[in-house]
């Protein structure tokens, strides 16, 4: 609480419940006050604010903190060990290799090459190579320079992704979530790390709502009006989610299984994007299932024989 400094809530024999706001430096301080056996709460910075009742200042914001952990209805985020923390750092600069290695390849659009970036990297060498081309001696340098960074590039993500294929292959969980059609081992890393302890969220509508992945609700006078996705919580991941989705809903009009016939059934009354991120939707619940349950994925589950 705030009447306590740090060091007085280690020392203290009582156990304390210690309210912080979620960040980056947050899970070291409540992993080091879980050593010393204090109650921790995490909670998300936008949920604190509204409780901050004037201008910002050390005092305001220590009040604003005590009074929304003592709350009922907050809503609190789980500890994530040093361990998630590094595999989510991990995912962050592939991310961040992903997206410079994407802008690199736009950057040689000015000629004639098919779409694709792998497409880009096998055609580079025999335009290079082509002294009939018309290309400048300038400018052949600036293409030379770029594709020995495409290649750097590449080279970086797939070490990258052999990393997190190590991690994977000694994680059950991970490997747990990759039964479900088309979530792979980044995905499945990705969304281990981020949920760190499944059991903070009470069921898989939860953990799909922390992912953004439900409807904004503007109601009033008992007249409920849905919106479009909330998009809350990580957009990483969310992402990955989705284009999971987008690919099951491609390949869905060629099957016939339970899952196929339930998003094509959605996609034949609603666009096809809100089909897709229903079943996004609906992977975040069965990976939550999973978790829970310590089950494989199953692809009927549930449904009755005709």
């Amino acid at each position: 609480m705030s009447e306590y400094s740090t060091n007085e809530m280690m020392s203290v024999d009582q156990q304390v419940t210690v309210g912080l706001e979620a960040c980056g430096r947050s899970y070291h301080w409540a992993r080091v006050l879980r050593r010393y056996g204090h109650e921790v709460k995490l909670m998300a910075p936008q949920f604190v604010k509204p409780y901050v009742k004037s201008n910002k200042s050390g005092r305001a914001d220590a009040e604003a903190v005590s009074e929304a952990v003592q709350r009922r209805t907050m809503r609190f985020v789980g500890v994530k060990t040093v361990a998630q923390q590094d595999q989510q750092s991990l995912h962050r600069v592939r991310s961040l290799a992903v997206a410079q290695r994407t802008a690199q390849v736009n950057q040689v659009r000015g000629i004639e090459i098919g779409r694709g970036r792998v497409r880009v990297r096998a055609a580079l060498p025999g335009i290079l190579e082509d002294g009939e081309n018309g290309l400048s001696g300038e400018f052949r340098e600036l293409l030379q320079d770029a594709y020995e960074t495409l290649v750097s590039m590449d080279d970086r993500i797939a070490g990258l992704e052999a990393k997190i294929a190590r991690w994977v292959k000694a994680d059950e969980q991970a490997q747990r979530l990759m039964s479900i059609p088309r979530i792979g081992l980044i995905t499945a890393k990705a969304l281990v790390a981020a949920v760190g302890d499944v059991q903070t969220f009470r069921n898989g509508r939860e953990l799909a709502a922390w992912l953004g992945l439900v409807p904004r609700q503007h109601s009033t006078g008992g007249r409920a009006q849905l919106l479009g996705i909330s998009k809350r919580g990580d957009a990483y991941v969310r992402g990955l989610l989705i284009h999971g989705a987008r690919a099951v809903w491609w390949a869905s009009g060629k099957k016939t299984d339970q899952r196929s016939r339930w998003v094509q059934a959605i996609a034949a009354r609603r666009h096809k994007n809100v089909a897709v991120v229903a079943l996004a939707n609906r992977m975040a619940r069965t990976a939550y299932a999973l978790l829970v349950k310590g089950e494989d994925y199953q692809a009927d589950h549930g449904v009755q024989p005709a």
